[in-house]
């Protein structure tokens, strides 16, 4: 949700889910960072958001170096049975795809957004992406391009 408000999209993800849940651990680090100086959004403004608890926290999430919105976060997904959770931190990304759930990223996003006519190059956002601070490797950057059916040049 971070990289998609720096790049003014977040309003894409009611026009890509049906119904978008958030924990509220996700909530408050995204409220902590603004009086920090990040560039964070406030998600109270988005009608179209629920803020919903997990009802526990799996165990075997708390003991790594997952941070309390992504444990509650995969947790609440667990929980959901169809939901994607939306994740761009590795580690995260990896605990999610073994405990069988669908992880979609920013990048999954962008590609989703122009497969529905939300807009027509992504080329550009990936650019205020890595501009805005997410880190993307050349080969992860091409193979979106490529899938997207842009040009790399």
């Amino acid at each position: 949700m971070l990289y998609l408000h720096r790049i003014g999209k977040l309003d894409w993800l009611p026009e890509i889910f049906a119904e978008i849940l958030v924990p509220s651990a996700v909530v408050n680090e995204l409220r902590e960072g603004r009086p920090r100086g990040y560039d964070c959004p406030d998600l109270s403004i988005y009608t179209w958001l629920q803020v919903v608890e997990p009802i526990s926290i799996p165990a075997n999430l708390t003991v790594g170096d997952l941070g309390l919105g992504e444990q509650t976060a995969i947790a609440l997904t667990l929980e959901n049975s169809g939901f994607v959770v939306l994740l761009d931190d590795g580690l995260a990304r990896s605990t999610a795809q073994a405990l069988g759930l669908t992880v979609w990223g920013t990048l999954k996003i962008l590609l989703t957004a122009k497969s529905q006519g939300l807009t027509e190059q992504i080329m550009p956002l990936v650019d205020q992406l890595q501009d805005s601070g997410m880190w993307i490797s050349d080969d992860i950057r091409s193979r979106v391009i490529h899938l997207a059916g842009e040009s790399n040049h």
